[in-house]
């Protein structure tokens, strides 16, 4: 399967880039939020200033951030709050004046307020239960929405380097056609018993080449191999001559001071004896070689 080619990459990616500048595209919770902006705009206008308002909400379409969103939630918690225990309070009221006032009188006794009583810890006990199941479902809402967040990122930034590889794929060919031109004017002129041309030889040239290269580098690490396995044994021989040598060099030299001693006492005309050892030697040559009839 051959890939698309460049220019029909950058056309499917324009399309998708228009289909994304249209009112659809835009994120659902930018779009669930724009009542709350915009009501808050309008009720912003009769907010007195002692009242707290919501920084957050006053450019809701403009800045809207996860910091901003998590702002107006928390203003709306309160608010709602607040609420509640209005018409709680109102509701109470309105119950007990009418039980007053009513005819006969509404009186409950002590056995209602029992039964009420545990009627309302049941009910507060599956309210409860209920707030446990909504902060668990708000707690995945959040995960899945911050996952969503950084794939929305990582998606306009892929998309935005998109956008810019047609025209590096296109530089990129342009650039290897202008080499391809220089390689093919060079190869014409390459010299092969020339060792300074091998720069500018061909593709397979130099393929075969760098394999003759390689070639010669594996027998030269095969002898160093070898010469490191021998190593250890030519140190030991080399030693022991080393060894050898001096004490042959120490032997020359006392046969060289001895002659030299020699040599001073009979230029001196003293006797070191060895002349008479010498004739006592050649004498008793002379005398063994008779008994034995050797003729000399």
């Amino acid at each position: 399967m051959t890939p698309p080619s460049p220019s029909k990459t950058l056309s499917k990616l324009r399309q998708l880039q228009k289909k994304q500048e249209g009112p659809d595209s835009q994120l659902a919770i930018l779009r669930i939020s724009e009542p709350f902006a915009s009501s808050n705009k309008v009720v912003g206008i009769n907010r007195s200033p002692s009242k707290r308002t919501s920084d957050a909400s006053e450019n809701a379409l403009e800045d809207v951030t996860p910091a901003s969103l998590e702002a107006e939630l928390t203003h709306y918690k309160e608010l709602f709050s607040k609420l509640r225990f209005s018409y709680l309070e109102q509701v109470t009221k309105e119950k007990f004046l009418r039980a007053i006032v009513g005819d006969p009188p509404l009186v409950v006794g002590h056995n209602e307020n029992v039964e009420l009583e545990a009627q309302l810890v049941q009910t507060k006990e599956e309210l409860r239960r209920k707030k446990e199941e909504v902060r668990v479902m708000v707690e995945e809402l959040e995960k899945k929405g911050r996952d969503l967040a950084r794939r929305y990122q990582n998606i306009q930034l892929q998309t935005t380097q998109l956008s810019t590889l047609p025209e590096s794929i296109a530089n990129l060919d342009s650039t290897i056609a202008s080499l391809r031109a220089k390689q093919a004017a060079h190869a014409s002129a390459v010299d092969p018993s020339n060792p300074s041309s091998s720069q500018n030889l061909s593709l397979p040239a130099t393929l075969s080449l760098l394999a003759e290269r390689e070639a010669e580098l594996a027998a030269i690490e095969r002898q160093l191999t070898s010469l490191h396995s021998a190593l250890p044994r030519k140190t030991r021989e080399a030693e022991a001559m080393e060894r050898e040598l001096s004490v042959l060099e120490r032997r020359r030299n006392e046969a060289v001071a001895q002659a030299q001693e020699a040599k001073r006492r009979k230029r001196e005309g003293e006797s070191d004896g060895l002349e008479e050892m010498g004739r006592w030697y050649r004498s008793a040559e002379a005398n063994l070689k008779q008994l034995v009839n050797v003729e000399t």
